[in-house]
């Protein structure tokens, strides 16, 4: 138990006054009608196969990313080298048209993908799936690096270049300029029908999700409070960022993003040598989960479907959604943001969600039958027990605790920054599918700008259930059109990086610096 600081304290007093009463009243009935009111869209999403508990929506992110894989030549790894070149600037021309370089571009991406997916997520795949969902989730982000490479590349291909030098970019319009190009029908259904789920992910997983999560940690630190209280606050902050527009948003970006990355892989880092002598161990747990389960509900299955399913809402990866922010690159080359986007599910998977997972691992908060080393499930629940009964952040707030007490105040400032930087990245994603849909205009802009603030203090008040379940199921419906779409365009990107790759060995293309 935590000893309450002077801001707990006031906040515990806070609770008695009417205000609070009201508050935490207002809390309790967003939860209730949100709950009631999307259930029916969450089943629909992710229903299973007829038979099996096996979504139809993993399978769908699964077996796409595996054909791009194939298709491109494992480009994952083929292309690794160069694109740290590409974002280190090498071959960038300052006169390309476009809004924003390859890093800053990057580190938007990033900034929408690295956030409580990572922390929350991993945690709650972990919590239900067992060490073993972490295997998955490193095999769906080497996998899902092929599918950021095809979105990416295309969004900027059939990007719409503006006067004033801004562009709007991202699938609603490489599937309606792509499949008029291809003289297939239907481009411009499945844009509109992306662009709306592109709005309701930004509003779910890119926002609410985030304020939720941010809150629960806060009051993990500080004592319990209304979320009311948190959504405002941030509602406020980001309000002030996004008026600014993607290069406010990229200027944010390009500096939060690298020093909360650091500081989290660092602090996981610190926590993982000391207890090195338990790495070798931690890793085995991950691999025997993998294929056994180790007792967690659903064996090997369970373990594969949380390990994806976390992978998928963490890095995005066919999704589409980064597509929009490395639309506004400043290139002539489509291939070579596809090139940098493919660093994004590696840093974002492979790396930082592969930390937090050791971490919960390595500290020892998952409980474990003694005898027979098979994980315990909670008693009429299908989630592994844990030394305090922690779950989502709060496992991984205990887990990074264990090691220094006063390491949960370093993941709380890594939480808030994770949400905040999200939010910001997604704010222009759902705002590009909203001008799509209505027009451009600053009327219009603001309409949405506005609608979002209010989606954070709204996110904040409502429970982790009710949030990460529509969150999920928001952003996977966007991949339902995205990659259905991919399927018709990847030839596009397939005749752009054979014409790429053959100038780059002959040294048509060069370096700048």
């Amino acid at each position: 138990m935590k000893t309450p600081t002077r801001f707990a304290a006031s906040a515990a007093a806070l609770a008695l006054t009417p205000a609070a009463a009201a508050a935490q009243s207002f809390d309790e009935t967003v939860n209730s009608i949100f709950a009631s009111s999307t259930g029916w869209f969450v089943n629909l999403i992710f229903s299973p196969f007829p038979g099996t508990t096996f979504p139809w929506i993993v399978m769908w992110l699964v077996v796409a990313a595996t054909v791009f894989t194939l298709y491109f030549g494992f480009v994952q790894f083929t292309a690794f080298r160069h694109s740290i070149s590409l974002v280190k600037g090498d071959y960038s021309d300052p006169n390309d048209a476009g809004e924003v370089s390859h890093f800053q571009a990057l580190a938007t991406a990033l900034s929408g993908t690295v956030g409580l997916g990572n922390i929350a997520g991993v945690a709650v795949a972990v919590g239900i799936g067992g060490p073993g969902a972490t295997f998955w989730m490193i095999l769906a982000g080497l996998l899902g690096m092929a599918s950021k490479f095809t979105e990416c590349t295309l969004g900027v291909k059939y990007r719409n270049e503006y006067a004033d030098g801004t562009v709007s970019g991202g699938p609603m319009y490489y599937l309606t300029k792509g499949f008029a190009e291809r003289g297939l029908p239907g481009g411009k259904v499945l844009a509109v029908l992306f662009s709306i789920f592109c709005i309701l992910g930004a509003l779910g997983g890119g926002n609410m999700f985030q304020a939720n999560q941010a809150h629960a940690q806060i009051a993990n630190v500080v004592g319990d409070f209304p979320g009311v209280i948190t959504g405002v606050i941030f509602a406020v902050i980001v309000g002030l960022v996004i008026m600014g527009g993607l290069q406010s948003i990229a200027k944010v970006t390009e500096k939060v993003v690298p020093f909360m990355g650091i500081l989290y892989v660092l602090t996981a880092l610190v926590i993982i040598l000391i207890n090195y002598d338990k790495i070798g161990w931690a890793f085995g747990q991950i691999f025997a989960g993998a294929f056994t389960g180790l007792g967690v509900a659903g064996g090997m299955v369970g373990a594969l479907i949380q390990g994806f399913k976390r992978a998928a809402f963490s890095n995005e990866a066919g999704v589409g959604s980064a597509a929009i922010a490395h639309s506004a690159v400043k290139t002539k080359e489509p291939i070579t943001e596809g090139y940098v986007s493919l660093l994004e599910p590696f840093i974002d998977t492979v790396v930082i969600c592969t930390m937090t997972a050791l971490v919960i691992i390595i500290s020892g908060q998952l409980v474990a039958d003694p005898n027979t080393g098979m994980y315990l499930l909670d008693e009429g629940a299908s989630t592994i027990q844990t030394v305090d009964g922690n779950k989502g952040v709060a496992l991984t707030s205990a887990a990074f605790s264990s090691a220094f007490g006063g390491f949960q105040y370093v993941l709380a400032l890594a939480v808030i920054l994770f949400a905040f930087s999200t939010m910001i990245s997604w704010s222009y994603y759902g705002l590009k599918a909203w001008t799509y849909l209505f027009g451009e205009g600053k009327s219009k802009e603001m309409t949405f700008k506005a609608i979002f603030c209010v989606f954070i203090v709204i996110g904040a008040s409502a429970s982790l259930g009710p949030v990460i379940d529509f969150s999920d199921a928001a952003i996977f419906a966007m991949a339902v059109v995205n990659i259905f779409g991919l399927y018709f365009l990847m030839p596009i990107v397939k005749r752009e990086l054979n014409s790429y790759v053959a100038r780059l060995k002959s040294g048509e293309i060069k370096r700048f610096k």
